[in-house]
């Protein structure tokens, strides 16, 4: 079993470490708890790995572009 900050985690899922620690703070992906070894930090297992791994692509990131919201706009007149 290895143990990996969320840097490495992120870097091994594929997606920047902020894109990571934004999903977790929005409770869009379950996070390891939190552990304390002279700081405090996640450490993320094999398996907390595969399991985000498997539910990004069924996250929605709620991001729009300014044309879409233009569009969704229109619509609604």
């Amino acid at each position: 079993m290895n143990g990996y900050t969320t840097r490495q985690a992120a870097a091994k899922i594929g997606i920047s470490h902020i894109s990571l620690t934004r999903y977790i703070a929005a409770k869009k992906i379950p996070a390891p708890k939190v552990q304390r070894f002279g700081g405090k930090f996640r450490v993320w297992t094999d398996e907390d790995i595969e399991r985000v791994r498997k539910l990004l692509p069924k996250i929605k990131n709620g991001r729009k572009t300014r044309y879409q919201k233009q569009k969704g706009k229109r619509l609604k007149k």
